[in-house]
Formats: C-alpha cells, sequence, structure tokens
C-alpha cells in the first residue's frame, strides 16, 4: 500500500522518533513561554452589569456566571439561525469536560450562544450536554467580546464585584484545545482534513465535509 508510512527497523525508527522528539521538546518550551506571557497579560475592565443572559434558573448577570469563583472561561456558540447548529461548536462543545477540576482551580465554564433559550435547551437535551449553557439573546455581548457571529473563547477574571477581561482566541487558538484533534495530531494520518501538510495519498476531507 502507498498511504502508509516508510517501513523501516527499530534502530531507525528510534533515531527518527528521537529526532522528532528534540522538535517536539522545543515546540512544549516554546508554548510554555507563550503561557508565561498570557500570564503577564494585562486586563481590560468589562462592564458585568450590562448584560443578562437567560439560563434554566432564571435571568443571571455575567458576575452570576463566576458562580463566586475568582476566573471565568466562555465559549461562545455560533447561532446560526433555527434548526441549524455549527458542526465546529457542536464537536467542540462535545469535548468540554473536567469542570469540577477547573473548580477547584477557581475556574468556571459557561458556554454562552446567541441562540434563544429554548433552542439551547432542547439542543443540549439531545446531545446529552451538562455543561453550564445560557443564552445572550438580545444582547450585544458577542459582539462586544468580538466575536460578533463567530465562535471563541474568553476568559474573564473578577475584583470583588469588577469583571475584567483578561484573554481570548478563536479559530485555531481554540480548536488546540479539543481532545480528540490532539489526539489525532499523534497519528500517522492526523486529521485527515484537507489542509493538512500529509504526504500524497494520505486520506483527506475537507474539514466540514
Amino acid at each position: 500500500m502507498s498511504n502508509i508510512p516508510e517501513i523501516v527497523s527499530a534502530g531507525q525508527w528510534q533515531q527518527d522518533r528521537d529526532e522528532l522528539l528534540k522538535a517536539e521538546k522545543e515546540a512544549t518550551r516554546a508554548l510554555d513561554a507563550l503561557a508565561a506571557r498570557r500570564r503577564r497579560l494585562p486586563m481590560a475592565r468589562f462592564d458585568s452589569n450590562r448584560y443578562v443572559f437567560s439560563t434554566p434558573a432564571g435571568p443571571k448577570t455575567l458576575l452570576d456566571l463566576f458562580a463566586g469563583r475568582r476566573q471565568l472561561a466562555v465559549y461562545q456558540f455560533m447561532d446560526n439561525g433555527p434548526d441549524s447548529y455549527c458542526p465546529g461548536c457542536t464537536h467542540f462543545t462535545s469535548s468540554v469536560a473536567g469542570l469540577p477540576a477547573l473548580a477547584e482551580t477557581g475556574v468556571s465554564w459557561a458556554t454562552v450562544s446567541n441562540m434563544p433559550l429554548a433552542q439551547i435547551e432542547a439542543y443540549k437535551a439531545r446531545m446529552g450536554w451538562t455543561m453550564p449553557f445560557v443564552s445572550s439573546h438580545g444582547t450585544t455581548f458577542a459582539d462586544d467580546c468580538g466575536a460578533g457571529g463567530g465562535f471563541m473563547l474568553t476568559v474573564f477574571l473578577r475584583d470583588g464585584e469588577d469583571v475584567y477581561r483578561t484573554y481570548s482566541t478563536t479559530a485555531r487558538g481554540v480548536d488546540r484545545l479539543l481532545f480528540a484533534n490532539n489526539i489525532l495530531d499523534l497519528t500517522p494520518y492526523g486529521r485527515q482534513e484537507d489542509w493538512e501538510d500529509s504526504p500524497p495519498g494520505w486520506p483527506q476531507h475537507p474539514t466540514y465535509g
């Protein structure tokens, strides 16, 4: 078969693997350096009383979403209209896990969308999701975060009643958090998406095809 990696001896494989490991360690150190820069990023005040989110437990403010913790991570799920759901946001949301571990470190989680709450609740039940998922329908929250009609991950910090935005990312910045994608990046065929740099003959398909 032509669409499999080259077959070499165990010794040659170990030599090539050790060479790749050097590059992986360099990338790890680079990511550590970026994380250190994030911890030193300044923050901007964010009006916590400006938005009222619809939740199954009633209206809540941004400050309420912290659930008493100091930090809050928010994923903004795209609103594609009635009965239409972004496949990328769905894939990401299905991978959200470990929220108790985040909570133990003082970080709360909320998934937010401009979709009406009834639509969110129906899709959440259909997908079997249990994470906090609230509606920003009728507010400017998505626009004010810079997400607009897209998706985004934003991190907030509160100091008493004051809320600040400390970080945000979209596109591949969110993509790198996905468990499945990170595992696929370790496999011979990768994610099998057509944007990847893969050898000729490797299985590939459009990202959302």
